[in-house]
């Protein structure tokens, strides 16, 4: 686990090869897998693999959406704010199992943020919402940007970790 940690990073750059079902298959169940607040499961994700689409969700959102310009796939993770009130905590557990996933299989991603987020002409979740179809009730946490890496970056290594961050017992 350790070693996947280390090697995943913000890839930003992806090749044109789309992923394959098996792979998309795998990150899928990693997010279907994610522990939620009292086993409600308010978290959905939609599947975009439609370039046009992924262009459209380029500007639900001002900046920051440089991966979305050539992701061959997308995932967006939403949560029923009916269902759960921690649906955000749920959300960001499945965010962060997919990326996990993602680079387990030799892919890169991006966490694309919308939530708490603005597009030139309103919110981000709002703008999404519009693009995806998604109803009201569901909020919209993140873009997952996903592809073949098509550009190097360093692991972390044990020097990059701040262990001041670290407290026993009290702060």
């Amino acid at each position: 686990m350790l070693e996947i940690l280390k090697n995943r990073r913000s890839i930003r750059k992806f090749t044109e090869e789309k992923v394959s079902k098996e792979d998309l298959e795998k990150i899928l169940k990693a997010g279907l897998l994610a522990p939620s607040s009292m086993g409600k499961k308010p978290v959905e994700m939609i599947v975009v693999e439609d370039k046009e689409v992924i262009s459209k969700l380029e500007n639900c959102k001002k900046h920051g959406t440089v991966p979305l310009k050539t992701a061959p796939l997308v995932i967006a993770v939403i949560g029923d704010s009916e269902l759960s009130d921690v649906w955000v905590e749920d959300a960001s557990i499945v965010s962060i199992l997919i990326q996990l996933e993602v680079e387990k299989l030799g892919l890169g991603s991006t966490w694309v943020q919308m939530r708490k987020r603005e597009s030139l002409e309103k919110d981000s979740e709002e703008a999404v919402r519009e693009v995806l179809a998604i109803p009201e009730k569901y909020g919209v946490l993140s873009l997952i940007a996903i592809g073949y890496k098509n550009e190097e970056k360093k692991p972390y290594d044990d020097s990059d970790l701040n262990f001041e961050k670290i407290h026993y017992n009290k702060f």
